[in-house]
């Protein structure tokens, strides 16, 4: 493969759709179908309030995401907006936890499906893992057009499972009496302690939309773009978490929902009538897309960082003729190998969610810093542009 040090870049391709297909592709995926009955058995009736107050949070720092990147449209984007507000150490601590969050999370995911996968096909589960991150990678490195539309196909899918879902389940929701419930706050510290808990595990079914910014070299006029895509992608997950969360109280039968290990699949069923089995199936499609999209963003955080000088300039370098990071694709997924197949994931993948809290506050402290450090650059220049203005006066 041909490689060019300087001159060759990032290829643009995206634009407002294929970017939300891709942002809802890493937000909605395996958190809400594994967590929907969790949050019902917490938050009862008030479920749904759970997931608008994840939704909000979410919202806080995806607002900081827009601004930052309608500014700094770069690549390893929460590593450059801290690095420009905190300084290039800063930078470099919350580039390669989110490289890490990333690739450990990709791990977890790959022995999932690999297991998943096993217990139907006759086929040693490393083989397995080998085998979908190694086509996964090369799906990567082939554009990020072709690995974008391939992951958009798939969110078609999770997207399509969940309207269906809610048009089906439209009916259950003309009560009135539980609709007053659902919408009502809570009247007592019990119930909203019970409420707070079930936004903090809501609150992970979001996680994901923050990996958007590191497009932004591939995206067609990304100051523009991106900020709306960000906004659009969080708008659409808030309404549909929300329509399938007060669909799921609505079910007369909710001990099925949340003393199963897959809610979704008995929502489904409960639904529509049919078996829940394509929906079982759809939530290992769902791994896939998640880890192909996990794979794209740690190895753009990594030729980004690369490109800021916080890593070795190694890994920044593009390929001529598919104009992908190919030396960051090849050093994500031979960690995600190592990880999936040598080490054990529980108490790393439980670490993950303490990663992303600290970026978020991160990303949320730099906006402030380098908001604060652009009105004082304007005082400034109102204040010599009023003094130059005055000595003109009086000259």
């Amino acid at each position: 493969m041909n490689i060019k040090t300087d001159t060759t870049r990032l290829r643009r391709a995206l634009g407002i759709p294929l970017l939300v297909f891709y942002g809802l592709g890493v937000t909605i995926g395996a958190g809400i179908f594994a967590l929907i009955g969790e949050i019902v058995r917490l938050a009862g009736d008030h479920a749904p309030q759970a997931f608008l107050l994840a939704g909000l949070i979410a919202g806080a720092t995806g607002w900081s995401y827009a601004l930052l990147v309608s500014v700094y449209p770069r690549a390893a984007g929460e590593a450059v907006f801290v690095k420009i507000g905190m300084g290039a150490m800063a930078g470099r601590i919350v580039g390669l936890g989110i490289t890490l969050t990333a690739i450990i999370s990709s791990a977890v995911v790959s022995i999932a499906f690999g297991g998943y996968l096993g217990t139907l096909l006759p086929i040693p589960q490393t083989v397995m893992v080998l085998g979908v991150l190694l086509v996964l990678s090369i799906a990567a490195w082939m554009g990020v057009k072709q690995s974008v539309i391939f992951a958009a196909v798939i969110t078609v899918l999770e997207v399509g499972s969940l309207i269906v879902i809610a048009l089906s389940g439209a009916p259950l929701l003309t009560d009135a009496p539980l609709l007053l419930k659902v919408v009502t706050p809570p009247s007592d510290a019990v119930t909203w302690a019970a409420v707070f808990s079930a936004t903090i595990i809501a609150f992970f079914a979001f996680i994901g939309f923050e990996d958007m910014v590191n497009m932004a070299e591939e995206t067609i006029d990304p100051k523009r773009v991106m900020p709306k895509a960000i906004i659009l992608t969080l708008l659409i997950t808030v309404v549909l978490y929300a329509l399938i969360s007060t669909i799921a109280v609505a079910l007369p039968d909710r001990e099925a929902l949340t003393s199963s290990s897959a809610p979704l699949a008995v929502l489904f069923e409960a639904v529509t009538g049919l078996s829940g089995k394509p929906i079982a199936v759809l939530a290992s499609i769902a791994m896939v897309n998640g880890i192909l999209i996990q794979i794209i963003m740690a190895s753009r955080v990594t030729y980004g960082m690369a490109r800021e000088g916080l890593i070795p300039s190694w890994f920044g370098k593009v390929g001529e003729q598919r104009r992908t990071p190919g030396r960051a694709i090849a050093l994500v997924t031979l960690l995600i190998v190592i990880l999936a197949l040598g080490f054990p994931l529980v108490h790393l993948a439980q670490a993950t969610s303490i990663v992303i809290l600290v970026v978020f506050t991160s990303v949320n402290l730099s906006l402030w810093i380098i908001g604060s450090s652009l009105r004082q650059r304007s005082q400034v220049g109102r204040i010599n542009d009023n003094t130059t203005k005055k000595d003109v006066v009086y000259t």
